[in-house]
C-alpha cells in the first residue's frame, strides 16, 4: 500500500476535501479522480492552488469554493518538514497561505511525506517561506533580518514570484527553531506579513512513505494529550 492509497481509505462518500499542493498531493488528486471515475465516489474538492485546481479538473474531481464548502471533512496535503510532534514547515511549493486556510477549515489534516521530510526539529532544512504583500517587501526584509532570519525574495524565471494571492514570498534562512510558536508570533506581528510556512498543531495524521514510490512505511498520529 502507498501513502496515497492509505489517504484514499480515509475519504468517505459525499466528503468535502481540501486538495493540497506538491508532488504527493498531486498524486492523491490523480488517485482520487481515478476513484471518482471508476466507482462513482461522490466528493467535492477545494483546491489550495490554481495548479491543483487545474489537476482536479483534468482528473474529473468536482471543485467548489471554500465559501460553498463551509467546514471540510478532510484535507490531504504534503509538507517540507515534519517534526516528532507532527508540527510542519510548508511552502516550498509557494502555496502556503491558501494551504493554511484550507487546513484550518478542515476537521482533519492528513499529511503525505517521504522519509526525507522527517526532521528532529523544525528549521533543520534551513528555509522558512513567508508570504508578504508587495508594498511591504522592503519592511518585511528588514524586520525579518532583525529577528535573525535574513530573507531573500523568491524569483522564478528571472522575475519576482507572484503567488495566487498576488503577493511575494520571502525565503528566510533559519536553523533549528528553538521556539516555533514564538517565532510564528514574531513574524506575524510584522506589518505586511500574510502568513508563514509554520503549521503548528494542525496535522492529525502523517503518512510516511518511501521517497521513490510512496510505499507506506509508517503512520503517525498526533497525541491527544
Amino acid at each position: 500500500m502507498t501513502i496515497v492509497e492509505r489517504a484514499l481509505e480515509l475519504v468517505t462518500d459525499d466528503a468535502r476535501i481540501g486538495l493540497g499542493s506538491g508532488r504527493a498531493a498531486e498524486a492523491f488528486v490523480a488517485a482520487l479522480g481515478a476513484r471518482v471515475r471508476a466507482s462513482g465516489l461522490r466528493v467535492q474538492g477545494v483546491a489550495t492552488s490554481e495548479k491543483t485546481a487545474e489537476a482536479a479538473r483534468r482528473e474529473g474531481v468536482p471543485l467548489i469554493t471554500l465559501g460553498e464548502a463551509g467546514i471540510l471533512d478532510l484535507t490531504v496535503d504534503g509538507a517540507d518538514e515534519v517534526d516528532p510532534n507532527l508540527d510542519l514547515i510548508k511552502g516550498y511549493g509557494r502555496a502556503l497561505v491558501r494551504e493554511k486556510i484550507v487546513a484550518a477549515s478542515s476537521r482533519a489534516l492528513v499529511i503525505l511525506v517521504g522519509t526525507e521530510k522527517l526532521v528532529p526539529r523544525l528549521g533543520t532544512r534551513g528555509k522558512l517561506p513567508v508570504e508578504v504583500v508587495p508594498f511591504a517587501l522592503p519592511l518585511c526584509e528588514r524586520r525579518l533580518a532583525d529577528l535573525g532570519c535574513p530573507a531573500t525574495p523568491f524569483h522564478r524565471d528571472g522575475r519576482l514570484f507572484v503567488t495566487d494571492n498576488g503577493n511575494h514570498i520571502l525565503d528566510c534562512q533559519v536553523g533549528p527553531i528553538a521556539d516555533a510558536p514564538q517565532l510564528e508570533a514574531d513574524i506575524r506581528a510584522i506589518p505586511g506579513v500574510v502568513g508563514t510556512g509554520l503549521f503548528l498543531s494542525m496535522a492529525q495524521t502523517v503518512l510516511v512513505g518511501d521517497p521513490a514510490d510512496f510505499r507506506l512505511l509508517e503512520e503517525k498520529h498526533r497525541s491527544r494529550h
